[in-house]
């Protein structure tokens, strides 16, 4: 079975899979990989630990994974399908929740940055930078700052206008950042280590064809 492969250094892992002649079923894959970087995320999402209106799970490492694996355009359309999905009801949010009013929680926000965050995962897999242990610690750290500038700023917005509560830069950084730092860099690490060790698996596969 062949496989349309993108120009050299747009390949990313989702590329592997069969890519059918006609429009119709192309679309049906890339519907199905989208869905698919839904689920990888949900399930993700179930491990959490509330230390404060945020909650540290593994969502990040997800979204950059599935941003990686689908490619910017795809992946950026895999997380606003998650999105949808838990507005819609669906228990794929952090703890297992779901439904509209998660727009008033105070981790909201990171999830609106795991769209753009996909897609700068995705960008950067796009340019081989997944392949390669360093190049893709860098770019996946670089991805896993994206939900903070969306999350932290509605964060504080939540907080103050919505529960009432005093807002500093002190106790935002506190509960919004800091805690974050390390978990993130671990979890970027990890990543940036096992997309590697697939793509080593792939070339191996594909030379024995």
């Amino acid at each position: 079975m062949s496989v349309a492969v993108p120009a050299s250094g747009r390949r990313v892992l989702a590329d592997i899979v069969a890519r059918p002649s006609t429009r119709a079923r192309a679309f049906a894959v890339d519907a199905a990989l989208v869905v698919a970087g839904v689920l990888v995320v949900a399930l993700l999402a179930r491990v959490s630990f509330f230390i404060g209106p945020v909650p540290i799970t593994g969502q990040t490492a997800g979204v950059v994974m599935v941003g990686a694996a689908l490619g910017a355009r795809r992946g950026a359309a895999s997380m606003a399908t998650y999105l949808l999905a838990g507005l819609a009801g669906l228990p794929v949010f952090a703890g297992g929740v779901g439904g509209p009013l998660y727009v008033l929680a105070p981790s909201f926000g990171f999830i609106l940055g795991f769209i753009p965050a996909a897609f700068v995962a995705g960008y950067f897999a796009e340019r081989a930078w997944d392949r390669k242990p360093v190049l893709a610690f860098v770019g996946f750290v670089a991805a896993s700052v994206v939900p903070f500038l969306v999350g932290v700023p509605y964060m504080a917005l939540i907080l103050a206008q919505v529960l009432g509560q005093s807002v500093s830069f002190a106790s935002v950084m506190a509960s919004g950042v800091i805690p974050f730092i390390v978990p993130g860099l671990v979890k970027a690490a990890f990543v940036a280590v096992l997309l590697p060790l697939v793509w080593t698996v792939v070339r191996k596969v594909d030379r024995s064809r």
